[in-house]
């Protein structure tokens, strides 16, 4: 007998992470039908360490090797006239250890816009912390050219770029803001109007999802 015939490989799945249970349960009843081929909806875990540890793990296993990952939940919005709902698509994510771009980023907001109608979608840097920012430390980074912080999505992609050449992206739902600051963590509970749009973004995610697995010229 020959050697079995070389098994054809499919379509690169697509990793959707996020950090808490309440971005994960919004992620899991919205409208999952237009999925391209495999998914997977990774929790984190709250902090960069943890969302290092947690993507770099299911990246090294067989299933999603080869994956794009798409980094998504709830941020802080740094610039002033952001609410609660608005939507950031970043151009890139930073942190201490440097800088991530961001694939099919135009793509994503327009997308967004079909999706989620009337929303504002703000498009810049997103900056990574390991602590939840408040007053002045916004302006600080703000000062730095970021729109938006987050604890997770800089270590996510980071970690997905390091693991191999993928298409990564970062989208955030913006529930604290300047003029609309978190009193504590757990208030995003309370935040319905983000949960929602958070619910409404999985088209958009699987527009760009099939877009990258498009043949580059």
């Amino acid at each position: 007998m020959g050697p079995a015939p070389a098994r054809r490989p499919g379509p690169a799945p697509l990793l959707i992470a996020c950090a808490l249970g309440i971005e994960r349960l919004a992620l899991r009843t919205g409208d999952r039908s237009g999925a391209p081929g495999a998914m997977t909806v990774l929790r984190t875990g709250m902090g960069p360490q943890n969302a290092e540890r947690a993507v770099s793990g299911a990246l090294g296993t067989e299933p999603l090797r080869d994956a794009a990952v798409l980094a998504t939940g709830f941020c802080a919005g740094l610039a002033p006239g952001m609410h609660p709902g608005d939507l950031v698509v970043a151009e890139e994510t930073r942190d201490a250890r440097g800088r991530t771009p961001c694939t099919g980023t135009a793509l994503l907001i327009e997308e967004l816009v079909r999706a989620l109608p009337g929303r504002t979608v703000h498009t810049g840097p997103l900056t990574g912390s390991d602590h939840v920012v408040r007053g002045p430390e916004r302006g600080a980074l703000l000062a730095t050219g970021a729109i938006a912080v987050d604890m997770e999505s800089a270590a996510t992609l980071h970690s997905a770029a390091r693991a191999g050449h993928r298409p990564v992206a970062a989208v955030r739902v913006v529930v604290d803001a300047p003029q609309h600051e978190l009193v504590r963590i757990g208030t995003v509970r309370g935040g319905i109007s983000a949960f929602r749009v958070l619910r409404a973004v999985l088209p958009a995610f699987f527009e760009w999802h099939r877009s990258s697995l498009l043949p580059r010229r």
